[in-house]
């Protein structure tokens, strides 16, 4: 297959090929399901609770690694194709000894804490688990598949909910502004502290110093004008 996974042999790889996808809808709501590409009828989907503290594409990922590792034999090796870098940062914190990694910082805690233990019980039974980063929306099968098992979980009514339990952050909310065709529009977004929280203030902070010149020049314009009558 001319893919970049089929010129990587990935399409003939000695063990369970799965790939994922997760999404983000409108509203807050996650979703994220992943395929095997070996046994197309094992597949699974799962709406991603948390919600109110804002949505993570980050929170998916992790999610839908998860259930590819349930679904897999601890005893088979596994190859696992996934489109986004930073789940393949997290786990790789975890590779190796000596570290100092800790779940205390982690974000989505809740979910890597299952998949560490899911990669720990392959790793004692001898099995290799592989991560290969994959383009998004290339026409990759494994992804495109992985992405419709995503969507279900929308629209499935049976799909469940998992990892639902909230934590003790502050949730912050703000308007993110998005320009299209010339017009500029506002979204409401909420988060716990990261960088779109950070990079809010830093907006919303400038925005304020350039009201605040434009009250200072205006009000300098008028004192003028009056002198000048």
């Amino acid at each position: 297959m001319g893919t970049e996974v089929g010129r990587l042999g990935g399409y003939g790889f000695r063990g369970t090929v799965t790939a994922e996808d997760g999404s983000n809808q409108k509203g807050g709501e996650m979703r994220a399901g992943y395929v095997n590409l070996r046994k197309q009828k094992k597949r699974q989907q799962r709406k991603v609770g948390r919600e109110e503290e804002g949505s993570s594409s980050n929170r998916l990922e992790l999610v839908a690694f998860v259930l590819a590792l349930r679904g897999t034999s601890v005893t088979n090796p596994m190859l696992y194709l996934c489109d986004n870098q930073a789940l393949l940062k997290a786990a790789k914190r975890w590779v190796g000894e000596g570290g100092k990694a800790t779940l205390g910082g982690a974000p989505d805690a809740d979910i890597l804490l299952e998949a560490l233990e899911e990669l720990r019980k392959r790793t004692t039974a001898g099995a290799a688990t592989f991560l290969v980063k994959v383009k998004a929306h290339r026409g990759e099968p494994a992804n495109e598949e992985a992405d419709i098992q995503a969507n279900k979980a929308i629209s499935g009514k049976d799909v469940p909910t998992e990892w639902h339990d909230r934590t003790n952050r502050a949730v912050f909310t703000w308007q993110e502004p998005r320009q299209k065709g010339g017009t500029v529009s506002y979204e409401d977004r909420k988060s716990t502290w990261n960088s779109g929280v950070q990079n809010a203030i830093r907006r919303g902070s400038a925005e304020e110093e350039v009201r605040k010149h434009q009250d200072r020049v205006t009000g300098a314009w008028k004192q003028i004008s009056k002198y000048r009558r």
